[in-house]
């Protein structure tokens, strides 16, 4: 599905990324992981070209690495970048009919089943979504590119300044996307929570993959549950 040759992002004279590569197939959950400023969210930027980079993106077999950002969307790939980013001063309905803006012919089946994912969301259909919880927004951030119907879904730190509860209604609801027929590109600060639900994983240091394997191998790697299991 997606294929990353060579990736390579620079910052000024900042080598964010340097000559990675990784791979996803279809139906899978992958998660990268490192610490912050390894250049997970460089990675997930960089593939949907909201920053320069340098290498090949093939989704599909088509190299995407240098088409407009809006285009790739509907080519199906979807961000749902760090800090949720949902559009305050609009209710819930209004944020969904935003994330189907090139496909509004689906949008009631669409909303339904957003509803159906998030009852939470369907509750509070026409508050402003500036008045929610984080917890709701980052539903509603989900939610939102979800109305595109993305084939691959990419979340940067969907856990991030979550309370435990949420936390675990979102990753169920992440797991779950798989048997929907998404592919999901996971970056996630809790690696734990990452390693738990993922196929397969890599680790991020310093603008490299250091190291590639199935999620559960990584679980029980010594190393790496030392430098991000809490030991």
């Amino acid at each position: 599905m997606l294929n990353v040759k060579n990736l390579n992002v620079y910052y000024g004279l900042i080598h964010a990324l340097k000559n990675i590569n990784f791979h996803i197939e279809e139906h899978e959950i992958v998660t990268l992981i490192g610490s912050n400023g390894a250049g997970k969210t460089s990675t997930l930027n960089a593939i949907v070209n909201s920053v320069k980079s340098k290498g090949q993106i093939e989704f599909f077999g088509v190299n995407i690495a240098k088409i407009p950002t809006h285009k790739i969307i509907h080519r199906g790939i979807a961000l749902v970048p760090e800090g949720r980013r949902v559009f305050t001063n609009l209710s819930i309905d209004e944020n969904l009919r935003m994330g189907a803006y090139h496909n509004d012919e689906n949008f009631e089946r669409l909303r339904l089943k957003m509803y159906e994912i998030f009852p939470r969301l369907k509750e509070r259909a026409n508050q402003m979504a500036g008045t929610m919880s984080g917890g709701e927004q980052q539903m509603l951030a989900i939610a939102r590119a979800l109305m595109g119907e993305p084939k691959l879904l990419m979340l940067d730190e969907p856990s991030l300044g979550l309370a435990p509860k949420v936390i675990g209604e979102l990753f169920d609801v992440i797991k779950n996307l798989k048997n929907e027929g998404i592919t999901v590109l996971l970056v996630e600060q809790n690696a734990f929570l990452a390693l738990g639900i993922a196929n397969r994983a890599y680790v991020l240091e310093n603008g490299q993959i250091t190291l590639e394997d199935e999620a559960n191998a990584l679980l029980g790697n010594v190393e790496i549950k030392k430098r991000y299991l809490g030991g």
